[in-house]
């Protein structure tokens, strides 16, 4: 094992093993809990008609990075395995400097757009809830019961 090889001569024998160089797909870093909580909310919910749909509202927050970075990256792959975990980059949420706002939307329309100048916490939740999700949800839904979730 002390001889070397060229670069070419690796590409070459690669590609001839069926393996192409690709960039990997770029998904969320998902923890084994939420996955199956994920997989559980879609066998749930997976006979729902669009009408059904209709009554949901839907809030999450996200950070915005204000630096660009193009993260190239190359991987050698064979065609069917652009999904095998082997073969993916993940990504987590607030990699660097940004500005991380909170928002909501339903069927009808846009929800609220909130800026939030500091971590996310319990209180801070709270506080969008009863700020902007129960006005939003009592104008958009005045018939509900009331139920969140």
């Amino acid at each position: 094992m002390q001889q070397s090889i060229c670069e070419a001569t690796t590409r070459t024998t690669l590609r001839r093993m069926g393996y192409n160089s690709r960039r990997p797909h770029w998904v969320p870093l998902i923890s084994t809990t939420n996955r199956k909580k994920r997989l559980q909310f879609a066998q749930a919910h997976q006979n729902w008609t669009v009408e059904d749909w209709k009554n949901v509202a839907w809030s999450d927050e996200s950070r915005f990075l204000l630096r660009h970075s193009d993260g190239r990256v190359r991987i050698w792959r064979k065609q069917n395995e652009n999904m095998d975990p082997l073969c993916l980059v993940t990504t987590v949420q607030a990699g660097g400097g940004g500005v991380m706002v909170w928002g909501m939307f339903s069927w009808h329309t846009l929800g609220p757009l909130v800026p939030i100048g500091h971590c996310l916490n319990a209180t801070a939740y709270l506080s969008i809830v009863s700020d902007h999700v129960h006005p939003f949800m009592t104008t958009m839904y005045p018939s509900s019961d009331g139920y969140f979730q």
